[in-house]
Parts: structure tokens; C-alpha cells; sequence
């Protein structure tokens, strides 16, 4: 996380602090769309879904990462869409390439730094470097940096290739689907990040208790179904699992979300087992580049990067 300016990787943070105290995100920059037949989304141009033709970058440590990956094993794209994983700690370069257990290097255009990506596909290129990075091995250029675009191109753009059927964003529910996520991102997926990069501790009291409300709320919603919008799994899920996976490992402590843990909460604690358990997402799951991740990549918040042996329920993976 951090920026390329005047062509150089600058590591500024995740977000641009305000004076408040309250960090804000910035937004992706590449938005284009791979569609079945390469037609335009909007004004964006559209790319055409082929076969060996996308490589898709990721941190296993990073939830929005997480989540495009968790995709892309749903509808079976692992032989479709190649792939990369990041090394777990960031340090002044960014995310890296650098050898690790886990790590998978970078074999389309042998970068070493993931800000390399962001200068291949445009020079003057000033953007936040962050994964997921969806790139087009044909034109050799950037694609999507938006994880939440990236799942829903995964989601039906190669159905026609032989993707794994399942629609995770049926018509039906797209409303409701949307409703949910716009909640979820505010106060829990982008709410723990609030909470623990705050410079104040009344944006940081604010931002945990909009944390809480938010699992309060799922919890409630929770408790005549199994899944949080329809009657089986859809990217609503999705967005709110990596997430929760994350909760006692590291945004309890790590960004002080500690007023419960998420063991407190059966019904999303069974939710969360349920989606680990998954077969197709169980894999992307990995508490060493999580953890590692964390603890030792922030060292405002953690200057001795001393990472914690627990918590000791792990989903059934190591940790």
C-alpha cells in the first residue's frame, strides 16, 4: 500500500489521513470490464473473456484480495486465470515478489514489485498500488484493481468457457445483494481499518462502534437463515467472510476491534466456519501471510512486529 509519484514508490499508508483523525480510502483507478464477448460496461471498454488471456495478482494476506481469489476457485478458473501471490510483508517497497512459503512469483512479466504492474500498464501512473490486479497478458496492461468488479466479472463473464456453474449475484437478489454489501463495506470491512488506523480517539470510537453495530446487525439477520441474503451463497457472503475469517486473528488486537470477539457471535461464528470449510475456499485461506501480514507490516502500530501465537480456533487451517 502506498503510491507511485513522478514514476518512484513512495510508501505513504493505506489511506490519506484526515484532520479529523478519520482515514480515508482511495479509489481504485483501473475500472475496466472483461465481458464475454469484449462490449463495453458503461464508458469503460470492455475486454473479451478468453482462455489463458488474464493473470490475476493477490495478497493471501489481504481481504479484498481474498475475496477475488475466493471467485475465481468458486467457478473453477484456476486453469483459465493464472495466478500470483504476493510475499506477505510489506515493507518500503510495497507488495513484493520476494521468495516466501506461499509466495508465487510473478511469471508474465517477472516483476519483483507489485508497483511494477502499475508502470508497465501506464507510466505516468500516480494511483495507490494495492491487489488484487486483474492483468491482460494480450494487450499487457491492467485490466481492474477493484476487487469487488473483479468477483463479478469472475462471476459470469466466462460461464461460457466452462467456468463451475453458480451465479453468486442472481437478478433476483441484486438489490438486496447490493443493500447488504453497502453496509457491510461501511461499517465492518472497511470500518475495522478505521477503527485501527485512527488518529483520534473519537474517530477511532466511532468507527468500533459502527464495527460492532454492523456484527450486531448480520447476527440478527442471521438467525432464521443460513446465508445472509437468499437461501445459498452469493458474493454477500463472500465480502463479509474475509472479514470475519480475519476478526480474532488480527483486527481484535491488531486494530483494537475488542470489544467481543467473533466467538461471541454464534451465528456468524458458525457462518464463518461454514465458509471455511467450503472446498473451494478453504485453500485460500492462509493465517501465516495474514498474521505476518499484520503484525509485521505496520509498524506504527506494532514497532516490534512481534507476531501473536493465537487465538487458538484457527477454521480448521493452520495458523
Amino acid at each position: 500500500m502506498g503510491e507511485l509519484i513522478d514514476g518512484q514508490w513512495h510508501r505513504t499508508g493505506i489511506e490519506t489521513a484526515l484532520s479529523n483523525g478519520t482515514l480515508q480510502r482511495k479509489p481504485s483507478v483501473f475500472r475496466r470490464w472483461v465481458t464475454p464477448d469484449g462490449s463495453s460496461r458503461g464508458n469503460e471498454r470492455g475486454f473479451q473473456a478468453a482462455a489463458d488471456r488474464y493473470h490475476l495478482y493477490v495478497s493471501l494476506a489481504c481481504p479484498w484480495a481474498h475475496r477475488a481469489l475466493v471467485m475465481r476457485n468458486l467457478k473453477g478458473l484456476e486453469n483459465m486465470i493464472g495466478l500470483s501471490v504476493a510475499h506477505w510483508h510489506m515493507g518500503a517497497d510495497g507488495w513484493t515478489f520476494e521468495s516466501g512459503i506461499g509466495v508465487v512469483p510473478d511469471i508474465v512479466n517477472n516483476a519483483t514489485r507489485l508497483h511494477e504492474l502499475y508502470t508497465l500498464a501506464d507510466p505516468d501512473c500516480t494511483s495507490r498500488v494495492s491487489v488484487p490486479v486483474l492483468w491482460d497478458k494480450v494487450e499487457g496492461t491492467i485490466v481492474s484493481n477493484e476487487s469487488s468488479e473483479i468477483m463479478r466479472m469472475f462471476n459470469s463473464a466466462f460461464d461460457n468457457l466452462g467456468a463451475l456453474p453458480g451465479d453468486y449475484y442472481p437478478m433476483a437478489l441484486r438489490e438486496e445483494i447490493d443493500a447488504i454489501n453497502a453496509r457491510v463495506y461501511e461499517g465492518l470491512n472497511n470500518g475495522v481499518y478505521r477503527a485501527g488506523f485512527a488518529t483520534q480517539q473519537n474517530a477511532y470510537e466511532m468507527a468500533v462502534a459502527e464495527v460492532f453495530e454492523t456484527l450486531d446487525w448480520l447476527e440478527t439477520r442471521l438467525q432464521d437463515r443460513e446465508y445472509v441474503a437468499g437461501d445459498a451463497l452469493t458474493e454477500a457472503d463472500i465480502r463479509l467472510f474475509t472479514t470475519l475469517v480475519r476478526f480474532d486473528a488480527v483486527y481484535f488486537g491488531h486494530f483494537k476491534c475488542n470489544r467481543r470477539p467473533l466467538r461471541d457471535y454464534p451465528r456468524l461464528w458458525a457462518h464463518t466456519h461454514l465458509l471455511a470449510r467450503h472446498p473451494k475456499i478453504r485453500p485460500t485461506i492462509d493465517f501465516k501471510h495474514i498474521k505476518g501480514h499484520y503484525y509485521g507490516s505496520h509498524p506504527w502500530l506494532n514497532p516490534n512486529g512481534i507476531v501473536p501465537v493465537g487465538p487458538d480456533v484457527s477454521f480448521d487451517v493452520v495458523l
